[in-house]
């Protein structure tokens, strides 16, 4: 934007200087000068006829003035003396508010004969400004567990003056809690609050704090900011019960709602943090949470259901206490319930474990445990039926002796379902009301060797960036067994039985423990595009059982090759050229063009032309996608002779890589121009024939690796182990750029394209490809897909 405006500006002066030359008029140099802001009216800056070599005597005569413009009556000229003085006062931060340089442009004229004289006045900056805060105060909220070292941004100072005018420095109140920080972002310098040392609420709940910005000036002046740190309480402290061990007494069939005991625990914070939830603890059996009920605010344990003695002589309640923090914390204590005797009794079941772990493929009828039923009562109460409640692969056969069962499977187990069975038998008397008991026990399910080891997916696809470190791991393939144990250890190692592929996979290894695979080898792009290996996972049971899986690898083009100047040429190998053309050319004569290519592919290998640097702006212009150089206007006689000009071209890699072309522009007389073109044109054959000759080296070199990945992804096809995996290569395609290629694959239901060095319209970036792989939609229908 800013060329474009400078050649405009050129232009505009150019053409004005011819106007006034066909008028007869003269414009003379720019005269420069410099003034403080906030200067008194009437201060001298500058004699503008003394330094333009004006006779004073004259200058009333010649009408000695300034043309009004845009901040003009800043300033006035003395038509007695020349002397340029200050006009009205100046603030810099108002006419020139976020501005390094003010610069005011006066345009003087005298007449008889008609002069244009242009005088520039700088407004130096002063220091009238101090660092102001947006606001008085700041306040913030830390939690006291806040580690140190923590960064909390503040309001930054602004000054409306420049330079070492604005704020520099940040200084804060002295304490022991917090320091500054300050960091400089496009010229503005914003502070930081740092803690050095860990808060504490119950030590000091705020904290008063006083920044002060001050700025470069001379002297110095500041403003100041108060900061005001509310530290909010963290769940530092635990709840404390009043005794670690509780013991009561409660009378056998106790009336339900029968307070039991009222608990009582405190905490030290505040709010939430301290507020109290009482609650069983995890391990708490059913049967406590059947008898007893605990309000969770109060503390106070009542009775909830019956209570009865031959069932139980004692309870013995795990209790909680948990705060209402972010974080809770619990406290535990117990409350030992000691119940009196009435008379009652119910059945009691006893279960003698033959082994509480079975193999899944136990055959029907295997015993597991023996069960036991007694009941104190005697006569009809006392006789006791027993069943399974839980729907599970297990049934109870009675025995010879009375209430003698025996616990056996019934159906076919499998671990891999369901590992554990957790079975309840329930014993009831023959009274009336009957009563009745529940017995629950565990039965484990063991493992055997059978399921093979599974992968996640199959085949597996791997994109990976050429240039790749040797011996660094470049993919995981990770297979799942649901044995256990020795049966569930999965091994892996590579198939290298493939003839194909040999070369390649003897470059590969893969860690047999986690399935990692590194490559020995770095690959290169241009010479190796895609290729596949095999990987068996074996467990370790007996007899072993494995399966295998194909990974399908395709490598990635990174930007690796710099761009490689073709013309210009020097005969000792150097990208520099002569180029001589007419000084009487019109605006657009192409001067010449540089060529240049790039072995990478994509983004990688699309080139742009600029130029980095040349003697004059405003007479060569260059096509940055073409390496054209024209002329932008016609020369002058004032033009120098000898012209150098320096092109850099450079790729759109993620890391850009340049080369750079030197073409030197010589300005001769027509007579002189055509004198040489019969000796230019034949050294321009020459060379048009070695970039020809370059130019077809190259492109036998991208066919050959064409060629070479079609054979190589036929004989993928030939080898895939999935049906459901499809990939080939679809025909060439060329597309507008600097020597440019593509080679297309399938996957599935996608397409994708390597392409270089343009995309084309409605493609779009394969994620991690680092932007040389394209997605295409595939717009053909499935059945036409070619499987393998």
């Amino acid at each position: 934007m800013e060329e474009r405006g400078q050649r405009r500006r050129v232009n505009c002066w150019w053409l004005a200087g011819v106007l006034l030359l066909c008028f007869e008029e003269r414009v003379l140099a720019q005269l420069r000068y410099s003034v403080p802001e906030e200067a008194q009216v009437g201060s001298a800056v500058g004699n503008v006829a003394k330094d333009l070599g004006l006779d004073t005597s004259t200058l009333t005569d010649r009408r000695f003035r300034i043309v009004s413009g845009p901040n003009h009556a800043l300033f006035q000229l003395n038509q007695n003396t020349g002397v340029l003085y200050v006009g009205e006062i100046m603030d810099r931060e108002e006419i020139c508010d976020g501005t390094k340089v003010c610069l005011i442009n006066l345009k003087i004229v005298v007449e008889s004969p008609l002069e244009i004289h242009y005088v520039g006045v700088e407004i130096t900056d002063v220091n009238d400004h101090a660092p102001t805060f947006p606001e008085n105060e700041q306040r913030l909220e830390i939690a006291e567990h806040t580690p140190p070292g923590t960064r909390f941004q503040i309001h930054a100072a602004r000054d409306p003056d420049v330079g070492t005018q604005s704020v520099r420095v940040y200084k804060l109140k002295q304490n022991e809690f917090f320091d500054t920080d300050v960091r400089d972002s496009e010229g503005d310098k914003i502070p930081f609050l740092v803690l050095r040392k860990p808060l504490d609420r119950e030590q000091k709940a705020e904290h008063d704090l006083i920044l002060t910005a001050m700025d470069g000036g001379s002297p110095s002046k500041s403003g100041s900011l108060n900061i005001t740190i509310t530290v909010l309480d963290a769940n530092d402290n635990r709840p404390v019960f009043s005794k670690d061990t509780y013991t009561v007494s409660l009378d056998e069939n106790a009336p339900i709602g029968t307070l039991v005991i009222q608990l009582n625990a405190t905490d030290l914070d505040e709010g939430l943090n301290s507020q109290i939830e009482y609650t069983f603890g995890k391990t708490q059996k059913k049967k406590v949470h059947d008898t007893f009920e605990l309000d969770s605010l109060t503390g106070e344990i009542r009775v909830k259901g019956k209570v009865d003695f031959e069932d139980t002589e004692i309870y013995k309640l795990d209790l909680q206490a948990s705060d209402k923090g972010q974080l809770p914390w619990t406290a535990e204590s117990r409350v030992v319930i000691k119940i009196k005797d009435v008379n009652d009794n119910k059945p009691e079941i006893e279960v003698t474990s033959l082994s509480n772990v079975v193999p899944e493929d136990s055959k029907p009828g295997t015993v597991i445990s023996l069960i036991s039923v007694t009941d104190r009562d005697s006569g009809v109460n006392g006789k006791v039926i027993c069943k399974i409640l839980d729907n599970v692969p297990f049934d109870l056969t009675p025995s010879i002796e009375e209430n003698m069962y025996s616990l056996v499977t019934k159906g076919r187990l499998d671990r891999e379902t369901v590992s554990h069975y957790d079975i309840t038998i329930r014993a009831t008397d023959g009274g009336d009301p009957p009563l009745s008991s529940e017995k629950s026990l565990r039965v484990q399910v063991s493992d055997v060797n059978d399921n093979r080891p599974v992968f996640s997916q199959n085949p597996f696809e791997l994109y990976l960036v050429e240039n790749n470190a040797p011996g660094t791991s470049i993919f995981s393939v990770t297979a799942a067994d649901t044995d256990l144990n020795e049966n569930a250890a999965i091994t892996y190692h590579i198939v290298r039985r493939d003839a194909l592929q040999g070369d390649m996979i003897s470059y590969l290894n893969v860690n047999s423990e986690n399935g990692q695979i590194s490559a020995l080898k770095s690959f290169d792009f241009e010479t190796l595009k895609t290729f596949h290996f095999h990987v068996v996972a074996s467990d370790s049971g007996t007899p072993s059982l494995s399966s295998n899986v194909t990974v399908n690898v395709f490598i990635l083009d990174q930007n690796d090759n710099a761009p490689v100047i073709l013309y210009p040429v020097s005969s000792n190998g150097s990208a520099e050229g002569v180029e001589e053309i007419p000084r009487n050319v019109n605006a657009g004569h192409l001067v010449t063009k540089v060529r240049a290519y790039d072995a990478d592919i994509g983004y990688n290998g699309w080139l742009l032309f600029s130029l980095q640097e040349v003697t004059d702006h405003s007479l060569f212009g260059l096509d940055r996608y073409t390496g054209q150089i024209r002329t932008l206007r016609s020369f002058t006689e004032t033009d120098e002779a000898e012209h150098k000009l320096i092109i850099l071209v450079k790729d759109n890699g993620n890391v850009s890589l340049s080369a750079t072309a030197t073409v030197i522009v010589k300005l001769v007389e027509p007579k002189e121009a055509f004198a040489a073109s019969d000796v230019k044109s034949s050294t321009k054959a020459d060379e048009d024939n070695n970039v020809t000759f370059y130019l077809m080296i190259t492109l036998g070199s991208v066919s050959a690796l064409f060629l070479i990945s079609i054979i190589v992804l036929i004989s993928m096809q030939c080898s895939k182990s999935s049906p459901d995996y499809t990939s080939k290569y679809l025909q060439e395609t060329n597309y507008d750029g600097t020597l440019c290629h593509s080679i297309q694959y399938r996957s599935g239901d996608k397409r994708y394209m390597l392409v270089g060095p343009r995309m084309s319209i409605g493609s779009t970036i394969v994620p991690g490809s680092h932007a040389n792989t394209l997605m295409l939609p595939d717009r053909r229908r499935t059945s036409e897909e070619v499987r393998a």
